[in-house]
């Protein structure tokens, strides 16, 4: 049987408000308390959730006030440590959670960051802040908790010390690389806090978002370009929404996603030097998250429901080059994209069977380096099975297989298909 290693869904779950120490069912440092709750680490989702939107709050709102300037490299090697009474001090608000410590890293690089992608900190604040986070129900096998903002723009993820600990050593090269070109498959990192509650670390991550939930995703996948045990479980596959792997796709999907010529030509662009700068990194075992809309299906459903069409995020929320089209093509400040409100920021495409797509994709879970615990795994696996095949690679070899999969599995030029704007501004599938 597989593995389950699923990327996150996102369908909600409505979490209790219990203060109770984590109880029953755990996975990595998330479990569950008694009263149906998620816990991280012990804390409860509702006083990590508080915390988060308390802390952002406090730290964005002072970086505000401060003039902006040229970003330095100690910058990026800069801790900021605020201290959260629950009854409140001459700097911060009193809260009904336990105390806790809210850290900023490197909040001059970070708001560069937020700036080069037009995120402005009045946008940030509201998407973090002024509405509840909404918790993702399937969040996968990494023991990681993960919320949504309620416009689409954020995750926010838990991650472990060393994940936390390499996003710093590689912000500098990460800075460099967003600087030549912020079209990107890449996940845009925002923010990286620590909250420090009841004696533990609480790191994590504010990522762009790859999945609307706007949008129906009719299929997902996790992809890496590897066949060892790369299939859904079949726990996974009862799932509501469930996230298929390599093997899946290879045979539900034998045709591959077929793309206009430019449109596989600009993504193929895109993933070739995403690749290539992981690889100079040192980074391997990332995934494509690959969401599948599948236009036809959904006008027929909305024929059988007698419902209104699902509904589509304004484009003027988006940060730019933040969705599958502009990472590709990167016309949102030229005006050269053909992004429109009815692409819904989503990459045209067609199956096998001719049926109209969108597709909505991006890199996920790139903070493993090839540690010494990699060199282990892949040492043992290769000698119980074929080298090729197993998931745990170098870097360099990872990279080409990764891009080789996706560039003639996953991702085929066609010529007999085209895609082009109406003057009602509305794709047109040729």
């Amino acid at each position: 049987m597989c593995l389950n290693h699923s990327a996150p869904s996102s369908g909600q779950q409505l979490p209790g408000v219990s203060g109770l120490p984590g109880q029953g069912k755990r996975m990595g440092h998330r479990g569950v308390d008694a009263s149906g709750e998620t816990t991280y680490k012990k804390t409860t989702s509702s006083a990590l959730k508080g915390a988060i939107q308390l802390g952002i709050g406090y730290t964005v709102g002072n970086l505000s006030s401060k003039p902006e300037r040229d970003v330095l490299m100690q910058d990026f090697y800069v801790v900021e440590s605020i201290f959260f009474p629950s009854e409140g001090s001459n700097l911060t608000p009193a809260h009904h959670f336990p105390d806790f410590r809210f850290k900023t890293y490197a909040p001059v690089a970070f708001r560069y960051f937020r700036e080069l992608f037009g995120i402005r900190p009045d946008d940030y604040l509201y998407s973090l802040c002024n509405e509840p986070l909404i918790e993702l129900s399937n969040p996968g096998a990494s023991g990681s908790v993960f919320y949504l903002t309620k416009d689409d723009e954020f995750i926010i993820k838990t991650v472990m010390h060393k994940e936390a600990e390499f996003l710093q050593k590689l912000l500098p090269g990460y800075y460099m690389n967003l600087n030549q070109n912020p079209r990107t498959l890449l996940p845009k990192f925002f923010g990286l806090y620590c909250i420090q509650s009841g004696g533990k670390n609480i790191r994590m991550v504010v990522m762009n978002n790859v999945l609307p939930r706007a949008v129906r995703m009719h299929l997902k996948f996790d992809l890496k370009g590897s066949t060892y045990k790369r299939c859904a479980s079949k726990k996974e596959r009862q799932k509501a929404k469930p996230t298929f792997k390599d093997l899946d796709f290879m045979q539900d999907l034998q045709d591959g996603l077929m793309l206009d010529q430019d449109m596989y030509s600009a993504l193929v662009k895109t993933l070739q030097r995403d690749c290539l700068v992981l690889e100079s990194f040192k980074i391997m075992d990332y995934s494509l998250l690959l969401g599948v809309h599948n236009i036809d299906q959904a006008e027929r459903e909305q024929q059988m429901e007698g419902g209104e069409k699902d509904e589509k995020r304004p484009v003027a929320q988006k940060a730019l080059y933040s969705t599958a089209m502009e990472s590709i093509q990167g016309g949102a400040a030229c005006g050269e994209s053909i992004e429109t409100d009815d692409t819904m920021g989503g990459i045209p495409a067609v199956n096998g069977k001719g049926e109209r797509l969108l597709l909505y994709i991006g890199l996920i879970d790139i903070l493993q380096s090839y540690r010494l615990i990699k060199k282990l795994e892949h040492t043992w696996k290769a000698m119980v099975h074929d080298g090729d095949t197993v998931s745990v690679h170098r870097p360099g070899f990872y990279a080409d297989r990764f891009f080789k999969f996706m560039s003639s599995t996953v991702f085929k030029k066609s010529s007999s298909f085209s895609v082009s704007i109406s003057p009602s501004n509305k794709i047109i599938y040729l």
